[in-house]
C-alpha cells in the first residue's frame, strides 16, 4: 500500500503541472463583462497542459462568474434585465443594507450564479464551446476592482 501511494505521488510529481495566478480586474459598472481573454492572458502556462482543468474563482461576495454566450451582446443586457427583475433593489424586507440599496441584491445574485467556473483544458487551450465565454457578473453599481484566482492543472 505504501509503495502504491509513493508511486502515485511520484507519477503525479513527474507528470502533473499546476499553475496559479492572481488576476486583478479593473473596476467595471454593473453588468455582465466578457473576461475570457484576460483570464487566458493572465495564465499563459495553460498552453503547457495537454489535458487538464482550469478553475477561475472570484474572491468577492457581490460579484460572480458565469460561462455563457459570447457572440451576441444583447445576451448580456438580457441577463442584467432578468437578474434586476428577479432580485430587485430597495426591497423593504432586506435587513442588510449598510452599503446601499444595491448591496444585498448583489449578494443574492452572486449566490445564484456562484463564485467559480471550471473549464476543461484540451491541447493547451481552454475547451470552451464556439459561442462560450467567461463572464464577470458585476452586481454592484460600482463594485471596485475584483480579484480572481486562476488555477490550472493537468498533464
Amino acid at each position: 500500500m505504501f509503495i502504491d501511494m509513493f508511486a502515485t505521488s511520484l507519477l503525479t510529481k513527474l507528470c502533473m503541472k499546476i499553475f496559479q495566478q492572481l488576476l486583478q480586474l479593473r473596476e467595471r459598472k454593473r453588468g455582465f463583462h466578457l473576461i475570457t481573454a484576460e483570464v487566458v492572458n493572465a495564465l499563459p502556462q495553460i498552453n503547457e497542459i495537454k489535458t487538464g482543468i482550469c478553475q477561475v474563482f472570484i474572491q468577492h461576495t457581490s460579484a460572480s462568474l458565469s460561462i455563457n454566450e459570447n457572440a451576441d451582446p444583447t445576451v448580456r443586457r438580457d441577463f442584467e434585465m432578468f437578474f434586476s427583475k428577479t432580485v430587485p433593489e430597495n426591497d423593504p424586507d432586506y435587513l442588510h443594507d449598510d452599503e446601499g440599496p444595491d448591496d444585498m441584491p448583489a449578494h443574492l445574485k452572486a449566490a445564484l450564479l456562484g463564485s467559480s467556473v471550471t473549464i476543461p483544458i484540451r491541447n493547451g487551450r481552454l475547451a470552451l464551446g464556439m459561442w462560450q465565454g467567461i463572464y464577470l457578473c458585476e452586481h454592484r453599481n460600482y463594485g471596485g476592482s475584483r480579484m480572481l484566482v486562476i488555477t490550472a492543472w493537468g498533464e
